[in-house]
């Protein structure tokens, strides 16, 4: 693979894949059914404004604010002290705020497949939880669909700032969702005095469903990139033997990391309780206390996300997620062991500002670049899936987190100084661990990546026999090829 001026850090890929040039004097061999007078869209004229090269990034990678704009942990707030005793022994207690994870992997896996082929108060908690399951599945399907196409749409911008405008629209997107979350219910609430429970929680839902309608409508505007049209696979056989020997190890590595970090995001909301804890009675506060509060936490994930979006392009995507996590590994770990200082009342102000400094270290690291890697490292024909695979198996960390952590908390006994430590001391080896996965066996990823891995994956192919010409859209049973202007 070329070197990245960018991104100048350790080497690639312990074990490559055949290496393809990629130099002009050597291209790749191509079989007789393209066309060599082709113009790629690397070099061809594109008079697009900027909105018009910006835009399908906008309407593709948007929609993961709405896996951000989680409101129903708001909701289940107001549940309980609407419902009090029957909302605390309902099942749907369990189930309603982890449901959508399960929704979520079922839609990563379905539309990372698809995207590239066309009564009582009880039993309102269940039907609730039912819907809550669809919603994860919309969300689900966001991240291979939309992301996908996202990334595919940045090639057309300018080189340099390719990835900070996908980041912008993506992980951004879902940090700025948290924040609304939070600060729509408070709005609500604020709106009723904190009374009218019941309009409070079906508004607060009730207004989720404005952002995705808008972008359902402006997706219809929409043609595909030029790049899917070029190396779709929509029309042809996927090799599944040669992409896992291709992409297999890189996609273990880039779902670890994956995995790792959202896997240690469950302990990282102890710390956030424990500053809220020292600030207000969680049990007689207002709901606009709590919600606004909640705002607040939100708030640390903003200056990470966009402030190292630039830094994305600056350092490559690799090298700012390695750099990231480490740090947030580090400041993870002076946490957890100045804990029992920290978590005084007194010191409240500064517990919040470390606090603040780890989130937005983690975003800067993982948060904003790990959609960029599993979006970047591998070709057009096998991006959907190859990215649902990784985003899924995320999701299961952050399942499996919800679940082992609480029996982490328990080893620390009754001390808990330690309940508090445990849990911090694993996720803080865990970012170790993922910036070393990172540095070690993640490719540099360049601005070019994307049509630099399709041209890498069509030679290897090609080596092994596989007709080529059977990529790309067809029309009239021929293979479109893609020039610009036509």
């Amino acid at each position: 693979m070329k070197e990245e001026s960018a991104d100048s850090g350790a080497s690639s890929d312990q074990n490559p894949p055949p290496k393809v040039p990629l130099s002009s004097s050597s291209p790749p061999t191509h079989t007789q059914n393209e066309n060599p007078l082709a113009v790629s869209s690397s070099e061809a004229p594109n008079d697009k404004t900027l909105w018009q090269k910006l835009l399908p990034v906008v309407a593709c990678g948007a929609g993961l604010f709405s896996d951000g704009e989680k409101v129903i942990g708001s909701v289940i707030t107001v549940l309980a002290i609407q419902y009090g005793p029957l909302w605390s022994t309902s099942t749907a207690k369990s189930y309603l705020s982890a449901i959508a994870f399960a929704g979520t992997v079922v839609g990563q896996l379905l539309f990372g497949t698809g995207s590239y082929y066309k009564g009582d108060a009880v039993g309102m908690f269940n039907v609730l939880t039912v819907w809550r399951f669809f919603v994860g599945i919309g969300i689900g399907g966001e991240y291979p669909a939309g992301s996908v196409a996202a990334a595919e749409s940045s090639g057309e911008l300018r080189k340099g700032t390719r990835n900070m405008w996908f980041i912008l629209f993506t992980n951004s997107m879902i940090d700025w969702g948290f924040v609304m979350g939070a600060f729509v219910p408070w709005l609500v609430a604020a709106a009723c005095h904190n009374t009218n429970l019941e309009v409070i929680w079906r508004t607060s839902l009730g207004i989720g469903v404005v952002f995705p309608l808008s972008l359902f409508v402006l997706r219809f505007f929409l043609k595909e990139p030029e790049e899917f049209q070029k190396h779709s696979m929509k029309h042809a056989r996927t090799p599944y033997r040669l992409v896992f020997r291709f992409y297999g190890w890189r996609l273990f590595v880039v779902s670890s990391i994956w995995f790792l970090y959202d896997f240690s995001a469950y302990s990282f909301s102890i710390y956030s309780s424990t500053i809220l804890a020292n600030i207000f009675d969680g049990d007689s506060a207002p709901l606009t206390t709590v919600f606004g509060w909640n705002t607040v936490i939100n708030l640390f994930y903003i200056p990470g996300t966009m402030l190292g979006a630039p830094v994305s392009d600056l350092l490559g995507p690799k090298r700012a997620l390695a750099v990231g996590v480490l740090l947030q590994g580090v400041v993870g770990f002076v946490m957890a062991g100045c804990y029992p200082y920290l978590a005084r009342p007194e010191v409240v102000g500064g517990f919040a500002v470390v606090f603040g400094i780890f989130q937005s270290l983690g975003e800067l690291g993982p948060g904003n670049n790990i959609g960029v890697l599993a979006a970047k490292t591998c070709a057009t024909g096998v991006r959907g899936q190859y990215y649902g695979v990784a985003a899924a198996v995320g999701k299961l960390g952050a399942f499996v987190g919800t679940y082992v952590f609480p029996y982490i908390v328990k080893a620390g006994g009754g001390s808990e100084v330690l309940s508090a430590q445990y849990p911090f001391y694993v996720s803080s080896a865990g970012c170790v661990l993922s910036a070393v996965l990172c540095w070690v066996w993640v490719p540099r990823v360049e601005q070019d990546m994307i049509r630099d891995e399709d041209e890498r994956f069509r030679g290897f192919l090609e080596e092994n026999g596989y007709d080529t010409g059977q990529l790309g859209l067809r029309k009239d049973g021929a293979a479109v090829l893609v020039e610009e202007g036509k």
